[in-house]
């Protein structure tokens, strides 16, 4: 089963427009939605969540098409926005209190262990605290009702690196459980390359390609060479090339690069800003 299903969704703004979206995040797995500011992740994700309504194709959330009963997967669903949406005069105590009372799955016990993993401080009211801390109160709140799937908006935003690890580590034990999901977006694509099992890339609200991330290190390679040697492969087979004072380099389909050139593996984050540059020139 699939946590989350896009078909051809569409969403049109006055100056952007979402076109024909489609794909799948699979129970158990993470997917990265991958993009650079204003790609359409946000967009997406308000869609999924039904915050804004599509003007074209169709959602399934946990299995359920209709719209009109995604409320019932209240409980079901963790969702941390870029902007944590929490009551900015609380501390964190009635915070977990107002929590309690919203969530009829709420583990104090859970939320204890997140607090004291991210260091949160409790003596403070949620609008004294940095961004970076609101958003691990998010998250917090997120994992501590026992959802089943997932759903971050940029929300490792502002976190340094220690704390964007130890995320990194829950939701990788998250989806240890088999019917559990996450979709999460970020332009910090490094972060996701260690964690998900599929990246979907977006860029000026298309879906360039949604792959398994093993299999995409499989498919690309870099190669590098002479400019003429570069320019004789097969230009179908070529995502992006790059020319320098010193020889030539692009990123193409490892069944194309000839034997005895110097090749070596592609990582996400290079594929994603090659594929991005290579979408400027068009």
């Amino acid at each position: 089963m699939n946590a989350i299903e896009f078909k051809n969704l569409t969403k049109r703004y006055t100056g952007f427009e979402l076109e024909d979206i489609t794909f799948e995040v699979p129970e158990g797995c993470i997917v990265g939605l991958v993009g650079q500011n204003g790609a359409g992740k946000s967009t997406t994700i308000r869609l999924l969540l039904g915050l804004t309504r599509p003007d074209g194709g169709e959602i399934s959330l946990l299995g359920e098409r209709d719209r009109a009963r995604w409320a019932d997967l209240r409980e079901e669903i963790g969702v941390v926005l870029d902007t944590v949406g929490l009551p900015s005069s609380l501390k964190l105590g009635q915070i977990e209190k107002v929590m309690k009372g919203i969530y009829r799955n709420w583990d104090e016990a859970m939320f204890r262990h997140c607090v004291e993993l991210l260091r949160i401080p409790s003596d403070k009211k949620f609008h004294e605290m940095s961004n970076g801390t609101k958003m691990k109160v998010g998250l917090a709140v997120a994992f501590s009702h026992h959802p089943r799937l997932l759903v971050l908006d940029e929300a490792t935003n502002g976190l340094d690196p220690v704390a964007r690890e130890e995320i990194n580590d829950m939701l990788l034990e998250f989806t240890r459980e088999e019917n559990h999901s996450v979709l999460i977006s970020s332009h910090i694509v490094s972060d996701l390359e260690k964690i998900c099992d599929y990246v979907a890339f977006l860029h000026e609200g298309r879906l360039l390609l949604c792959e398994e991330k093993d299999v995409l290190a499989q498919e690309y390679v870099v190669v590098q060479g002479e400019p003429a040697q570069i320019a004789a492969l097969p230009a179908e087979k070529v995502l992006h090339r790059e020319d320098g004072l010193y020889g030539s380099h692009a990123v193409v389909r490892r069944e194309a690069a000839p034997a005895g050139m110097h090749m070596q593996p592609v990582g996400i984050e290079e594929l994603f800003v090659m594929m991005s540059k290579e979408m400027k020139k068009q």
